[in-house]
């Protein structure tokens, strides 16, 4: 086990380097430049827009060679810096992030985690259903061929503009303030919905398929026609089945992660739903290298951690793995 987790740890470790690095050298390989965008919003005089050009280009040491800024942020990264906002000037990108993170997680870890246990339990139960099977199955291949986009656009204007039921913009009323009471809860939930459905609906398609489809797969097998065949009950083989049609949408769950984002990205987007996805996009549009290449590390992160708590968790539900480096049972 202790072979695996070092194997494991040296993996991520080298695999958050190569992405950091990379999502820190794709904002400066755009075209276009951010001190422009910044100068353009403060400065009306040619010559005090060249002053302030020339002080801001220094400031944030966009004047220094790329391989002496690349080193300056690795040493202000591990400080904890991430640098200063050009589209948010002058607020910290880490206090930026830290405001929209909790908006984005607020929407990806239900959506992800519901409709993986929703998804599963549809699928399990359609692979032992076949009519049921002949009606769920259409329909879920239409959900998970759904666009993020689309989707968002279809409720957001359904429940949204023609019923009024939920709010289409924005994570709470721009009258409030987030504070702790039940109109501001619930206020907060109204707006919450949509986005969330947006996701959840998207992604319960793929899962289904996938369990349906993992789940005939298993009742098909060797070891379950022999079990029938010594006269094990049916609900203890569909147990067995389903136990090993699991590990591999556990696996999927981590690499969902990945999609999802871009999904989430979309959504927040289409809502004006105050996330990370959010805040990429208008980082984008004005060239923010800082808070864009903070907003893929915190992505970044996100991913890496998702990934590595589903291999801990994959080393617990398959005893195979802990014999494949080194026998170790515990």
């Amino acid at each position: 086990m202790k072979k695996y987790l070092r194997t494991k740890v040296l993996v991520y470790v080298l695999t958050f380097i190569f992405a950091v690095t990379i999502d820190w050298l794709i904002p400066r390989l755009m075209p276009g430049n951010p001190i422009l965008v910044l100068v353009s919003r403060f400065s009306g005089l040619p010559e005090s827009a060249r002053v302030m050009y020339s002080y801001l280009t220094k400031a944030f040491g966009l004047d220094q060679p790329l391989w002496k800024q690349y080193f300056n942020f690795w040493i202000a990264f591990l400080k904890g810096d991430l640098g200063i906002s050009i589209y948010l000037y002058p607020k910290p990108v880490l206090d930026v992030l830290k405001s929209a993170l909790p908006y984005s997680l607020g929407i990806l870890l239900p959506s992800m985690l519901a409709s993986w246990f929703v998804g599963n339990s549809i699928g399990a139960i359609a692979a032992r259903r076949r009519r049921l099977d002949s009606v769920l199955l259409p329909i879920m291949y239409f959900i998970n061929g759904a666009p993020y986009l689309w989707l968002g656009i279809l409720l957001a204007y359904y429940f949204g503009v023609v019923l009024r039921w939920f709010p289409i913009a924005g994570a709470y009323s721009f009258g409030l303030r987030p504070h702790l009471s039940w109109l501001f809860v619930g206020n907060f939930l109204r707006h919450w919905i949509l986005p969330f459905l947006s996701l959840f609906i998207v992604q319960l398609g793929g899962w289904a398929i996938g369990m349906r489809n993992m789940v005939i797969y298993e009742l098909e097998s060797n070891y379950s026609r022999y079990l029938e065949a010594l006269g094990v009950k049916d609900r203890l083989i569909r147990k067995y089945a389903f136990r090993n049609a699991i590990l591999p949408q556990i696996t999927g769950l981590a690499l969902q992660l990945g999609t999802v984002i871009a999904g989430q990205v979309t959504t927040e987007v289409v809502f004006s739903y105050p996330g990370i996805g959010y805040i990429l996009t208008q980082a984008i549009l004005n060239q923010d290298y800082f808070l864009i290449q903070g907003c893929f590390i915190f992505i970044i992160i996100g991913v890496l951690i998702a990934n590595f708590t589903v291999d801990l968790v994959y080393v617990v539900l398959d005893p195979r793995i802990k014999y494949s480096y080194g026998g170790e049972v515990s």
